[in-house]
């Protein structure tokens, strides 16, 4: 032991200048030295032979790394000085290339045990020679673990949220900007999402900072929940989260996973005792797809949160090339929208509500409707959004009042209006004053006015929205829970404020008769609670026969959809509604289908290696009608290229002149706005493969990568190509 302490001296990485050791301590005090210095557990000392097994390990570390019995002696150093993550990080400094070499061992950071009985070694070591022979290394171990300690605290403060425990902004930049690397290189994919808390500075303000705060750590213990371990979450700051999830491009797990987060957040809090509701938007993008740096794919995914919060909020987006423009668009629209009110461009439609008993029409709902003579027909998803960021909806939601109530005042008395409230408007001040002079204004009983109220109003300032319910309450006029069972629904709601009605959302019907489907008792369950509560229900969005058969079978009372009638213009109801007795007899498809939209769009397809122009006119999860080809056969097989990557694989299931009807090999999933987008799209890697730099990919139109990029077709093409030009003269109202 004296010898090793004096190998020890001779190769010591302390100061050599002051007084000799051993000039004080012969070998025996030496010796008892060495175990002095071992029992305080601040250092240890070991000695290898020269194949690196440990021939001496101080006794007290011995017990601390082996402590059932076993020992160090024997085995080899590198087991116990590196791990496989230091071998793999620092190939150029591996510890066994360095021991294999003879070279000296310079700060090796060892950590013994887990967690809070984490203990941290500084170690150090010495090759000892007797001429050109090599013996073995001698070395000593320091204790760091305050150090230690003492730097995670500092990187935990430098890196993570000190009030959720989630990454902050610098870590996250770090993490974005290190998987961004690393996924390139390896030709990987990652989504970022962000996340912007909605009316969370009501609660700041109503509730106070603290309660602010207790919210937030809320929120992070939820997102948690909802994304596991694999994705790494950030908290940038006031109310803004990030969500970095590797090896992610499947938009259509990803718009599961954002719906989960905009559900989960919109459940009530509960915050000093008191429940509070707030709720959430999100924006997600992806690379490569969407950025390969991260200024890049942050601002796309900036571009989509901002699509989302204006959309109506509680809402997550896609980010796509188009959203570049959207807020210029915006702008525009808004702008129009404030002219449009002046210039008499609105109008309503009517869509009748049905008794399930007798088919006898009870009701009439307001529709708003607007034609733009710059714009043509705008759809209301799009500007009644921007009316409410906007506050025009004040105004143009006092218009459809005065319109809805003197036109309903010259209905039988039998019928009902109803007309959609939107929180903006319910919140302002003079809102029941609003309804009363249309009441007054228009001689309509208030019996015969029913408000359509959102769930998502009561997200808003409680008390300020129970203050106007019971003003409209007092006025005497209906009161309707529109779209129940969205997500945020609450027997809180049912519980204190009294409503005539309930509708069910029309996402119910989805695949409700669908086998093992369950929206079926789901259906039966809102239209008990109803009926316990002596109100109405309302299913709506009814169109097939099966729809309406599975929700007379559930008792719901009323039925609002397509099975009775579209909306109707005034002239068309003025026509339709005779008397007292308006009945009107369902008329639908036998069977729910997948739900269609309505589109005039150009379209490429691909067959074999040829481009086609064609037009899309119908569009659905499952399929679409193209026009624009002659003479298709069933059966054929085409690559419906949507633009950005979006490539869709499709058989052809009929066909008739110039028209096909295609199924998707794979079905689209829902691209957050309201529309449909592929789960999938062409990888920029694919690209870059043919010759294709990443940083020069095109904003869309991503083909079919077959050998050499941009390869001239090998084959003449297959089908007649028609005028796509005449086809949008011919059937531009489509």
């Amino acid at each position: 032991m004296g010898g090793l302490l004096k190998g020890l001296r001779g190769g010591s990485y302390a100061a050599r200048d002051s007084v000799r050791a051993g000039a004080l301590f012969d070998s025996a005090s030496s010796a008892d030295l060495l175990e002095f210095v071992e029992n305080t557990q601040s250092i240890w000392v070991w000695q290898t032979d020269p194949q690196g097994n440990f021939t001496y390990v101080s006794e007290a570390f011995d017990k601390l790394v082996c402590p059932e019995g076993r020992s160090l002696i024997g085995s080899h150093a590198v087991e116990l000085f590196e791990s496989e993550e230091d071998e793999a990080a620092m190939p150029g400094r591996s510890l066994r290339l360095i021991m294999s070499t003879h070279k000296p061992i310079r700060d090796r950071i060892l950590k013994i045990g887990e967690d809070a009985d984490a203990t941290w070694w500084c170690v150090v070591g010495k090759p000892m020679f007797d001429g050109e022979t090599f013996l073995g290394y001698r070395g000593y171990g320091s204790n760091k673990t305050e150090e230690q300690r003492k730097a995670a605290e500092e990187n935990q403060l430098a890196s993570f949220d000190s009030l959720t425990g989630l990454a902050n902004r610098a870590r996250m930049e770090q993490r974005i900007d290190t998987m961004l690397a690393t996924f390139v290189a390896a030709k990987r994919s990652c989504a970022l999402m962000m996340i912007d808390l909605d009316r969370f500075k009501q609660v700041n303000d109503t509730l106070g900072h603290a309660a602010g705060d207790e919210l937030l750590k809320q929120v992070a213990e939820r997102l948690k929940r909802v994304v596991g371990e694999n994705a790494e979450i950030g908290r940038l700051g006031g109310d803004e989260f990030q969500i970095l999830m590797p090896d992610m491009d499947d938009r259509g797990r990803l718009g599961e996973i954002g719906q989960k987060i905009i559900s989960i957040l919109s459940q009530p809090f509960v915050l000093d005792g008191a429940r509070t509701s707030i709720g959430g938007s999100l924006g997600i993008a992806i690379a490569p797809y969407d950025g390969i740096e991260r200024d890049a794919l942050v601002h796309s995914a900036d571009l989509a949160l901002y699509a989302a919060k204006h959309g109506g909020r509680g809402l997550y987006r896609f980010y796509s090339a188009d959203l570049k423009n959207s807020e210029r668009d915006r702008k525009g629209i808004e702008a129009d929208l404030e002219l449009a009110l002046q210039r008499g461009e609105f109008d309503l439609n009517y869509q009748p509500i049905a008794s399930t008993a007798n088919n006898k029409i009870v009701g009439l709902e307001a529709l708003l409707r607007w034609y733009s003579p710059e714009r043509g027909p705008v759809l209301p998803e799009l500007f009644i959004p921007i009316a409410e960021d906007s506050n025009l909806i004040v105004g143009i939601g006092e218009w459809v009042l005065q319109e809805a109530c003197r036109e309903a005042a010259t209905w039988p008395k039998s019928v009902r209006l109803t007309v959609n409230v939107s929180s903006v408007q319910l919140l302002n001040e003079g809102f029941p004053t609003v309804v009363t002079n249309a009441l007054a204004n228009s001689g309509l009983e208030p019996n015969r006015l029913e408000l359509d109220l959102n769930e998502n109003v009561f997200l808003r300032d409680t008390q300020l929205i129970d203050e106007a319910v019971a003003k409209l309450r007092g006025i005497g006029v209906r009161l309707a829970l529109d779209d129940f069972g969205a997500g945020m629904s609450s027997l809180g709601y049912l519980k204190g404020t009294h409503f005539d009605t309930l509708k069910i959302d029309p996402e119910f019907l989805r695949d409700a008769c669908a086998p093992a489907n369950r929206n079926g008792d789901l259906i039966r369950a809102i239209v008990a609670l109803a009926g316990a509560l002596g109100m109405d229900s309302v299913a709506e969005g009814v169109e097939a026969k099966d729809e309406l058969a599975l929700v007379r079978e559930c008792g719901v009372t009323h039925i609002q959809g397509f099975i009775y009638a579209p909306p109707m213009d005034r002239e068309e109801l003025h026509d339709k509604m005779v008397n007292e007795a308006w009945a009107i007899e369902p008329n639908g498809p036998e069977r729910q289908r997948a739900e269609r939209r309505r589109v005039f769009r150009r379209c490429n397809v691909i067959h074999e290696d040829h481009f086609y122009e064609v037009m899309m006119r119908d569009l659905s999860r499952t399929g679409a009608l193209i026009e624009g080809l002659a003479d298709v056969p069933v059966g054929e097989r085409f690559v419906l290229d949507f633009g950005e990557g979006q490539l869709a694989v499709a058989t052809v299931i009929h066909s008739r002149g110039d028209k096909q009807g295609l199924e998707f090999e794979i079905p689209l999933v829902p691209d957050g706005a309201g529309g449909l987008c592929t789960r999938h799209r062409v990888s920029p890697y694919a690209l870059a493969a043919a010759g294709m730099p990443l940083q020069m990919l095109p904003p869309g139109n991503y083909p079919l990568v077959g050998g050499e990029y941009g390869a001239k077709p090998k084959s003449m093409p297959k089908f007649a190509q028609l005028s796509i030009a005449a086809k949008i003269a011919d059937g531009g109202e489509g």
